[in-house]
């Protein structure tokens, strides 16, 4: 009986097998639907099907529909947020659209702590705490704390070395 129930001329598992993107333009007028849809897609996930498994979303996918859930609650004012190496896997394209939700976020009043390689998002950061001097069993000491821009003076920084480029 609930598979003849109707949207539009849409039964449940025509909903489930639409994109977000196609899905936005069916619930356009129910606001509380169309906010988290619309998240999504900012995200940069409108190509997702609502009802593909969450087991078969990439490592990154995964990632941003936590951040569009957290993007589209309420209030992110004095939420932290810790996110490892979230550009891992990610297209350059991707990374921007990543750069733009973490900004979000910071506008929003929250406070985003990343442990990342990613250079664009290190020069786009307030603050940066430096590990080093080596990778691995050769680190462990904080070698540089400020802005990104000063990073690149520090001799002993591998980032440093990386933003010099």
């Amino acid at each position: 009986e609930a598979l003849e129930i109707k949207y539009r001329a849409k039964a449940i598992a025509d909903v489930l097998n639409s994109t977000v993107t196609e899905a936005l333009a069916l619930f356009e007028n129910i606001p509380s639907i169309r906010r988290k849809l619309q998240t999504m897609e900012d995200v940069g996930l409108g190509y997702i099907r609502l009802g593909q498994p969450a087991t078969q979303l990439s490592g990154g996918e995964a990632q941003r529909v936590k951040l569009a859930a957290e993007l589209a609650g309420d209030n992110t004012q004095g939420a932290l947020y810790i996110l490892d190496e979230p550009t891992t896997g990610l297209h350059f394209s991707e990374v921007k659209i990543l750069l733009k939700i973490l900004n979000r976020l910071v506008d929003g009043g929250g406070t985003v702590i990343l442990i990342e390689h990613n250079m664009d998002l290190i020069k786009a950061s307030d603050w940066v705490i430096d590990m080093g001097p080596g990778p691995g069993p050769r680190g462990g000491e904080v070698i540089y704390e400020g802005v990104p821009g000063g990073l690149q003076e520090c001799p002993d920084s591998k980032t440093g070395e990386c933003l010099r480029l």
